[in-house]
């Protein structure tokens, strides 16, 4: 890739390649390449003439719809950076977010009309908001409406070089520190580069996103659209709804968190549902249960490609592909694969040295994509890039071929009477437990251990936890120091925003109090 390289440019060549393919679906109506094309040529003149300057931030808050996209891509076209404020996300979150990234304009769904409202209200920079179609309120301005009366130019790649920041994303994190990595629009080239060669894609693409594409399921997009794919919208996330939409669309692609094939797994249509066009499901975002993920294998067919990566790293670190999942191999199915072109991986100790094969260390990642830090955090940025190394906070090991396995988040680890315990390696041993359909481990405050091990469960449909067995089972496989000392069995485990489970909302009952959350 040359230092040259851009995001729009990038966009715009594909684009003009394929122009009378289907880009997008959604329910019943679609979008060619050359509508989208024109369509980013349309918001780039109202960007523009709404005063966007290079280098302004532009936001959007809305579930997956073609908007979404185009916000993502026409901002950068325009000269200006994207920012994501999640669905999810409360009032506070969205407020900080428009007056950290200095947000001046703000395209929403009309659901989220009186949410736009109290943020124009509010937010210091805010100046435009515009929604996807009218709302009752009257709230802000009909996109529609304004659109129908802007006369775009040529399109061309716009004003952005490659060091300009073309997305600002907030993280999710665990850490309580909001904080946006700066992706350069070369940064988001080459991650469409990584993924296109890097992730183990079919070659006929036709991609279905249940996931938010404001975040991880927004990858497989501009892979998707190098290749002249389809693009099928889901504006949110259903077992039996994602099942007949991979029928009706023979899709061949997919991205699912492992919460969400966890759903698929225990749906009672699964048996029966037409699942035969899938190629490729891609999983991330959080561990995934061996266990789970051989059930998996079986039922649905060795179409399972894991990605693990980070917004800091425009998500490009490491993949293992379908013909990686070995299920014989449980070590192998724990892994999350091997370095992916464009970017280098190594696991480092904690004077920046990579460590023997085998031992636990911090995964680093150098390279094009890594973020240039974070919004006016510079002091974090001092933290978390050292070196040139972008330190994830994942513990992992390194094997002697190269597959790389998280043990866990360095702030997750739990340390039990003097010993290190990674929750991880506790999670998948119970995992393996029939009745489990998820577990999430956690450490209390004990005051003989100063930390205790508990695991937070959910059951499968109809089954019950006998939580002696599933100590015993755990003390059988990694000892007693990793026996969980007590069990909760819950109907459901509270998760983030972007489909990983919430490990802070889960501690939080239990160090109410405390002046900090290890013992």
């Amino acid at each position: 890739m040359s230092d040259g390289a851009v995001y729009s440019q990038v966009v715009l060549n594909a684009l003009r390649r394929f122009p009378e393919r289907i880009m997008f679906i959604q329910d019943d109506r679609s979008w060619t390449y050359r509508e989208m094309q024109d369509a980013i040529a349309q918001w780039v003149a109202l960007l523009q003439g709404r005063g966007l300057q290079r280098g302004g931030g532009v936001g959007v808050l809305s579930p997956n719809r073609p908007e979404v996209w185009l916000t993502q891509t026409a901002v950068p076209f325009a000269g200006g950076r994207y920012t994501a404020l999640h669905p999810l996300g409360s009032f506070d979150d969205h407020l900080y977010a428009c007056d950290e990234a200095e947000l001046s304009i703000l395209f929403v769904a009309p659901n989220y009309a009186p949410r736009a409202a109290q943020l124009l209200q509010h937010a210091k920079t805010l100046r435009h908001v515009f929604t996807f179609g009218p709302t009752e309120e009257g709230i802000g301005e009909n996109l529609e409406t304004v659109l129908a009366a802007v006369t775009p130019g040529a399109l061309d790649a716009g004003p952005q070089g490659p060091n300009d920041i073309a997305w600002l994303l907030y993280t999710g994190g665990t850490t309580g520190v909001p904080k946006a990595a700066m992706l350069s629009s070369r940064a988001i080239a080459q991650m469409g580069f990584s993924v296109s060669t890097g992730w183990d894609l079919p070659a006929e693409r036709r991609f279905l996103a249940s996931a938010p594409i404001s975040h991880a399921a927004g990858m497989p997009i501009l892979a998707t659209l190098l290749a002249g794919g389809t693009t099928v919208l889901q504006s949110s996330f259903n077992a039996g709804d994602w099942m007949r939409a991979v029928t009706q669309h023979r899709i061949t692609l997919s991205l699912l968190v492992p919460t969400m094939i966890y759903a698929v797994l225990d749906h009672p249509d699964l048996a029966s549902a037409d699942l035969s066009s899938l190629q490729t499901v891609l999983y991330g975002a959080s561990p995934m249960s061996p266990t789970r993920l051989i059930e998996a294998i079986d039922r649905i067919g060795p179409v399972f490609m894991q990605l693990y990566g980070q917004t800091e790293c425009a998500g490009i670190a490491t993949s293992m592909w379908r013909s990686q999942h070995d299920v014989s191999n449980a070590a192998r199915l724990a892994s999350c694969g091997t370095p992916m072109p464009g970017n280098r991986v190594e696991v480092l100790n904690e004077q920046n040295q990579p460590v023997p094969a085998g031992e636990a260390g911090e995964i680093c990642v150098a390279g094009p994509t890594v973020m240039q830090g974070y919004w006016k955090q510079p002091e974090l940025t001092a933290a978390t890039i050292i070196d040139g190394w972008l330190h994830t906070g994942d513990m992992a090991t390194v094997d002697a071929d190269g597959y790389f396995t998280i043990v866990d988040r360095k702030k997750d680890m739990i340390i039990s009477g003097g010993f290190n315990v990674f929750p991880r390696e506790i999670e998948d041993v119970i995992s393996t437990d029939p009745s489990v359909s998820m577990v999430a481990v956690i450490g209390v405050p004990d005051e003989k251990w100063g930390e205790a091990v508990m695991a937070v469960i959910v059951p499968k449909p109809g089954a019950s936890i006998d939580e002696d067995a599933i100590k015993s089972l755990v003390r059988e496989h990694k000892g007693p120091v990793y026996a969980p000392k007590t069990i909760e069995v819950v109907d459901a485990i509270p998760l983030t925003p972007v489909g990983k489970p919430d490990k802070k909302t889960l501690r939080a009952k239990y160090w109410v109090g405390a002046t900090r959350s290890v013992n």
